[in-house]
């Protein structure tokens, strides 16, 4: 068999999560519903050759752990939160690089605002 490095993406797209961030303390003082995508780039090969989760980025898990990550924490950005999160992901399940974006539904008359943010493992060779 002969595999070559290939990069895939796992994505969790719009979990919802609560979470007090806003740059007002009133704003913060109750969590806020907003809504979390996560891309993870990684390489399949080895998952796809055992068909084995051990060898894949565990999604369940990842969703798991950002269901609790705002648990006692705040912030005053989405950019920050983004960032936060990225490096949770990136430190815990190691995928080559890993985009999240968080929408927050602030501004009535606009569906939500939005911020996406990538960051990549050191020696990934994704840039």
């Amino acid at each position: 068999m002969n595999s070559s490095l290939t990069m895939s993406r796992i994505s969790i797209v719009d979990l919802e999560i609560h979470v007090h961030i806003g740059v007002p303390d009133e704003e913060r003082a109750t969590p806020q519903r907003i809504l979390m995508t996560v891309d993870m780039d990684h390489d399949f090969n080895s998952a796809i050759a055992t068909d084995c989760v051990t060898k894949t980025i565990n999604y369940f898990q990842v969703s798991q752990q950002l269901l609790e990550f705002g648990k006692g924490r705040n912030w005053k950005l989405i950019e920050k939160l983004a960032h936060d999160a990225g490096e949770m992901v990136l430190s815990e399940f190691q995928p080559a690089a890993v985009t999240i974006t968080v929408k927050k539904f602030i501004i009535p008359q606009a569906a939500y605002v939005s911020v996406s943010h990538t960051l990549h493992r050191k020696g990934s060779g994704v840039h």
